[in-house]
């Protein structure tokens, strides 16, 4: 009986086929768990580890990164890395149009790099700082509604050799299901941000206040410990509308929005109670300490020079009242009437000043 031979063409045909045929279920079962992750989940981070760790069984690079770009800044950033030296170049920046991963974003277009060496585009930024040898990079913007929103970027196939076009078509695939996903993610968190926080200053509404203080008021209960709260009001900011303008005017609070925030603990939440009106909430911390922050603040404040992108170069002074769980209130409620009503103690008397719910200081 004639055996059959192995090395034969029609054996050899078939082995083409049968790895085709695996490769081709191999890259089914990809765009099947990215298309999972796509639809099941509007975690922005989730998503995009589902979909690097995809790409990293199919096209399987020696390193691989996910860079999105930081638009007030023009930069990219990395927001996944994996593979050797990540520790090193994590926290690196890359310029628009800076080495491969920046001209793909400023192009909007993908680029396939069999060696780097004859590419004027290449930047070994990143190879010295990890000591990583690069060789070989395929790069894809992740674009949306024509914005290009970051890029991916993997360096040196595991195997012998380089990134080919069908590597590159691949990824460019995936690209476009990762960036929409990635959108729909981000206005998803936009959706969910503007629910809790104020659109013009960027600090917590009120909504948000009265749901946190909730939980810290009944944490103060729990464990013993005190809730302090400052409550602000701008003197004479009527003056700064009438005679700037409405637009100024609220330019202004959102520059103090940013004076409080850098003037604050992480810990502590700083809030927009209403027009011009602030509050922050102080966990864990007495109505000494509190009073002590208050007077540094309204100091920062009364310190601070404002509008001066619009040449007006103004100042302004607040008047603060201080008011603390349990010495002055066993509620929400009660906290936010006493801190309130020192507040209208100081504007009483002469405001730029701070008063507790027990003394006065101006």
């Amino acid at each position: 009986m004639r055996r059959p031979n192995p090395k034969s063409p029609e054996n050899s045909n078939k082995d083409v086929c049968f790895k085709e045929t695996a490769q081709r279920l191999q890259q089914l079962k990809v765009f099947s768990e990215i298309g999972k992750a796509v639809t099941s989940s509007l975690n922005t981070k989730e998503i995009l580890h589902v979909v690097m760790e995809q790409i990293s069984n199919l096209l399987q690079p020696k390193n691989w990164s996910l860079l999105l770009l930081d638009k007030e800044k023009q930069e990219l950033r990395f927001e996944i890395v994996v593979g050797d030296g990540v520790e090193k170049i994590k926290d690196l920046r890359l310029k628009m149009d800076e080495g491969i991963a920046g001209w793909v974003a400023k192009e909007g277009k993908p680029l396939l790099v069999p060696d780097v060496s004859k590419d004027p585009r290449f930047s070994a930024k990143a190879d010295s700082v990890s000591n990583f040898k690069t060789t070989s990079i395929i790069c894809v913007p992740l674009v949306t509604r024509g914005k290009t929103m970051g890029v991916i970027e993997l360096i040196n196939k595991v195997e012998e050799g380089h990134f080919g076009d069908d590597d590159l078509f691949l990824l460019t695939t995936i690209a476009d299901y990762t960036a929409i996903a990635i959108d729909n993610a981000l206005l998803f968190d936009k959706v969910q941000e503007l629910t809790v926080t104020d659109d013009l200053t960027r600090l917590y509404n009120s909504r948000f206040m009265h749901r946190y203080m909730d939980y810290e008021v009944e944490r103060a209960k729990r464990f013993g410990c005190d809730l302090s709260m400052l409550f602000m009001d701008l003197d004479f900011f009527k003056n700064v509308n009438d005679k700037h303008g409405h637009i100024c005017g609220s330019k202004l609070l959102t520059e103090l929005g940013q004076v409080i925030l850098r003037c604050i603990r992480s810990v502590d939440v700083a809030c927009r109670y209403g027009g011009d009106e602030f509050v922050v909430l102080m966990p864990e911390t007495s109505k000494n300490n509190a009073y002590t922050a208050a007077e540094k603040l309204r100091k920062k404040i009364k310190e601070t020079v404002f509008l001066k992108d619009e040449g007006i170069n103004c100042n302004v002074t607040v008047s603060i009242g201080v008011a603390s769980i349990p010495a002055d209130g066993k509620n929400k409620i009660e906290l936010i009437h006493m801190a309130d009503t020192a507040m209208y103690r100081v504007k009483a008397m002469s405001r730029d000043g701070v008063a507790t719910a027990e003394r006065e200081s101006i």
